[in-house]
């Protein structure tokens, strides 16, 4: 290996020696060139092959083939077989590669050396194995169950496949912690809850390219950085060449780009723009009758300021348009909406004409910059109001479910959980969900969401407990969530962290034990589904290469592992559930090592689709083999319609009236013994009585004072990051020009012209950007595709770990700055998710 197992490694020589660890080379020490370039000949011509797999590269998870030749993934393509990408492919799945072969991954398990931990505190990692580190980690946790604690125990989970619900849930569940906790309030759970409390489909939605005839896209961008980016790079222009499409972000996407549309909103104002928008649409009588309904007398009522009579109007597949009519939407006309979110109202009536005209064939997207803000939850209702009005909901062209696809959840853990189990799953969970302050009302149920950036708060205050063990998985709270600084102090606190990365992440300086993760796409058991074009898929994902981290499968190995490992010192639960509840479904078998492990529990998982005797829709399987070579199942065409009056609403219609948010929110009331205006005052929104469950219009909390902070921070996502990876690889930093406004090799931020020259802030210079959460240092780029008054910033830059690529000095100096040292902590509380838009407060001057 070139250094002693037993001699630390400091930050420097990890990077020198990472490539190494694994043996990567297969040259003895010492090889000259010469000896190294015979070595190297090439394989025959067409001795490779293409073999499926999945890519994880953002929550499409498009179902791919990869090119492997003697040993290795040379090229990535769509696979053919995928109704919902087929052959097409974006820039992440090449990037894909560089990850792979990243020189500075980690390859074998690492134990901390300086017990001192701190950004500024070199961890000094030493190798071990994998058995060591294992039982490092089933130490600390039979050490909390022996106390009578090991709900403070914690699982963290980021990018993932199905499968990882295995490390995630089932371990903290059988050691008896409630603590299995997953990223996704960092990730878009806002955009869920229009669609649940007006429909019933707590979900990302689909839509249909090929077919529709116009779009409005809030802060999405599908051609770059939103789901559906291959689907999109291939329909995007017959669509657009069928009808058009209106793209609402204050800075000009990719998408804004190619669309006939751009609307440069002022950040956070959405809901301003969708109400104006439908407004017009009942005003001009241009709803979609066969879906909403009509007045009886067929003589439209609806003019501005003015109330309706509800007995008037006859609704067919929807409820309570009038009464969101008279108590909010009659006063939201354009003239009033311009001020508010800055684009005038001629536009605003001529998108609206283009919405009616189109109706129903119309796609509404709605991404975080509509609704990752303080009260985001009442923006998605209103952008996903649109929907309803023009007939698009699960309709041909336009805002579609998902599909579910067969696959068999998580087996029950039960039986297999003792009385200290028992107790500790019941104890409070560390993210305060369900608190008066915090609802997080997931699919209809209080307390059932996550709130995964509060978790810092209550490590770092200890209430409602402390956490003294952490299994982190794929997860880089302290780079990925806003507030970095509270995540290095809290896990800083943490007696025991163990982390499974590809990478030395920022999380990982603060571990005692790191395990080596397997790339999701190459070298990893799993599946992972989506939908999209009308169908939902299901993809397989399968080691295709030598698994270079030592050869286990992390997602399904390392709960092998330490099950095996607690069996040895006592605790045969975890064993016992893995063995008994995940057989082979073709022959019954027990799994006796962790491969067989994995490849069991993903059979079991996807027998429904593979197995001819079970399978009852979509795609059909000769068996697991001939499933495993196509690597993906599709469903049935989508059903249009058959939502239609049959929603998952307590009206079963459509509810711009929801009687099924009413519901949740007095059930949250009623647990803490107060009124549901007391919980909404509680929780920070304006609405109060019957608003509360209608879209509305709620004001912008502003963050920073216009004197200090006059511009406002537009956070985007960059199309070359790979779900906040993918930073320490030359192809990122060489085609960061790809994002536009960017640049290679560099970190910056995008002002317009007009601001440039107010604040004398010049090309290329540096600058500092300052919000009431902190500064980063970045470059200036003077660009006018960003909306004045704002400047624009892609996440992804600003590591000081990760890599040689990724941080300007490993360790130690960041390239660029990371949005979330600037973004400010907080919630939309309904919800869980963590703010990142909306009217955040920035100062720029010159570094």
């Amino acid at each position: 290996m070139g250094k002693s197992a037993k001699t630390a490694m400091s930050r420097r020589s990890f990077l020198m020696t990472s490539a190494t660890m694994g043996g990567a080379s297969g040259l003895p020490m010492g090889a000259t060139v010469a000896q190294a370039l015979t070595q190297d000949r090439p394989p025959p011509v067409g001795s490779g092959q293409w073999l499926a797999t999945t890519c994880a590269g953002c929550t499409t998870f498009c179902a791919k083939q990869v090119y492997v030749q003697d040993g290795r993934a040379l090229h990535v393509r769509g696979n053919e077989f995928c109704k919902t990408t087929g052959k097409a492919g974006c820039a992440r799945q090449y990037l894909a590669l560089q990850e792979l072969y990243d020189q500075d991954r980690v390859r074998v398990p690492l134990r901390r050396t300086n017990p001192k931990k701190g950004r500024n505190e070199d961890p000094r990692f030493v190798p071990i194995s994998w058995d060591e580190a294992i039982d490092l980690l089933a130490d600390r946790l039979l050490a909390l169950r022996a106390k009578g604690e090991p709900h403070k125990f914690m699982s963290l989970q980021g990018r993932y496949t199905r499968m990882s619900d295995v490390i995630r849930q089932a371990i903290p569940n059988i050691i008896g912690s409630p603590n299995a906790i997953t990223h996704s309030s960092i990730c878009a759970e806002a955009d869920k809850f229009g669609p649940y409390y007006m429909e019933g489909n707590w979900g990302y939605r689909q839509y249909e390219l090929a077919k529709v005839k116009y779009q409005i896209l809030f802060g999405a961008d599908p051609l770059s950085a939103n789901r559906a980016v291959s689907s999109s790079s291939a329909l995007f222009g017959e669509a657009m060449a069928r009808g058009g499409a209106a793209v609402v972000d204050p800075r000009l996407s990719a998408t804004a780009a190619k669309a006939d549309e751009w609307l440069p909103i002022k950040p956070g104002e959405d809901s301003a723009l969708a109400l104006a928008l439908a407004h017009v649409l009942l005003t001009e009588g241009l709803w979609h009758k066969p879906f909403v309904g009509d007045f009886t007398n067929g003589v439209n009522r609806f003019k501005a300021g003015e109330a309706v009579d509800e007995t008037a109007f006859k609704e067919i597949h929807t409820h309570g348009l009038i009464k969101w009519w008279n108590s909010e939407l009659r006063i939201r006309t354009p003239e009033w909406a311009q001020p508010i979110c800055g684009i005038p109202a001629a536009q605003i009536r001529r998108v609206a004409a283009k919405l009616g005209a189109a109706a129903p064939q119309v796609g509404v997207w709605m991404s975080r910059g509509m609704h990752m803000n303080r009260r985001g939850a009442y923006a998605s209702m209103c952008g996903h109001a649109l929907s309803g009005l023009l007939g698009a909901t699960d309709n041909e062209g336009g805002t579609l479910r998902y599909q579910s696809a067969p696959r068999a959840g998580l087996p029950s853990v039960t039986k297999y959980q003792d009385a200290i189990a028992q107790a500790g799953v019941k104890h409070e969970v560390i993210d305060r969900r369900g608190r008066l302050e915090l609802p997080a009302m997931a699919a209809g149920r209080p307390g059932s969401g996550v709130v995964a950036n509060q978790i810092a708060d209550s490590m770092l205050s200890g209430d409602p407990y402390p956490i003294e063990v952490v299994l982190a998985y794929w997860i880089n709270y302290p780079f990925s969530a806003p507030g970095t600084q509270r995540w290095e102090e809290a896990l800083a606190k943490v007696p025991f962290t163990a982390h499974v990365t590809t990478n030395i992440s920022e999380l990982t300086w603060y571990a005692d034990v790191v395990l080596p993760a397997n790339h999701h796409m190459f070298e990893a058991w799993g599946i992972n589904d989506s939908a999209g074009e009308g169908y939902g898929h299901l993809g397989l994902h399968q080691p295709l290469v030598k698994r270079l981290n030592g050869g286990v499968d992390v997602e399904l190995g390392v709960p092998w592992l330490l099950g095996l490992a607690l069996e040895k010192k006592g605790f045969p639960n975890l064993a016992n559930y893995l063995r008994s509840e995940f057989v082979d479904p073709e022959t019954r078998a027990q799994p006796k090592t962790a491969d067989e492990f994995a490849l069991y529990a993903v059979k079991r998982a996807t027998q429904q689709i593979w197995d001819p005797k079970l399978n009852k829709s979509g795609d059909k399987f000769d068996g697991w083999e001939h499933f495993r070579k196509v690597g993906v199942w599709n469903s049935n065409r989508f059903a249009y319609r058959a939502s239609w009056s049959n929603f998952a609403t307590k009206t079963k219609k459509f509810e711009f009236y929801s009687e099924t948010l009413k519901d949740s929110l007095w059930q949250h009331a009623r647990r803490h013994r107060v009124s549901a205006d007391e919980v909404l005052e509680k929780c920070g929104y304006d609405a109060r009585g019957e608003l509360a469950f209608v879209p509305h219009y709620e004001t912008q909390y502003r963050y920073g004072s216009v004197r200090e902070y006059p511009l406002l921070f537009v956070d985007h996502k960059s199309r070359l990051t790979r779900e906040g990876r993918g930073a320490n690889g030359a192809w990122f930093q060489a085609n960061k020009d790809q994002d536009l406004g960017d640049e290679k090799w560099a970190d910056v931020v995008k002002i317009n012209p007009v601001d440039a020259r107010k604040y004398g802030i010049r090309n290329g210079q540096q600058v500092r950007l300052t919000t009431v959460a902190g500064s980063i240092v970045c470059q200036a780029k003077l660009w006018e595709g960003v909306r004045p008054g704002t400047v624009a910033k892609a996440f992804g830059q600003g590591h000081w770990a990760y890599g040689r690529h990724a941080a300007r000095e490993f360790g130690r100096k960041p390239l660029g700055g990371n949005n979330n040292d600037i973004i400010p902590v907080d919630y939309d509380r309904l919800t869980g998710s963590s703010v990142f838009s909306g009217n955040i407060g920035v100062r720029i001057e010159r570094a």
